[in-house]
């Protein structure tokens, strides 16, 4: 292989790994949110009442 074609696939590898990466830290690095977990729907209240 070229070495045109190794940098175009190391650029790609390191690429898709770093944002792997990113979206792992983001996932794991949010507090837990028990309250709402964005859903496109509101919560429902606790009481059936209110």
């Amino acid at each position: 292989m070229s070495p045109t074609g190794w940098l175009t696939m190391i650029v790609s590898i390191g690429g898709v790994l770093a944002a792997a990466a990113w979206a792992y830290y983001k996932v794991l690095s949010t507090p837990k949110e028990t309250e709402y977990l964005g859903s496109p729907t509101p919560p429902l209240p606790e009481n059936a009442e209110e």
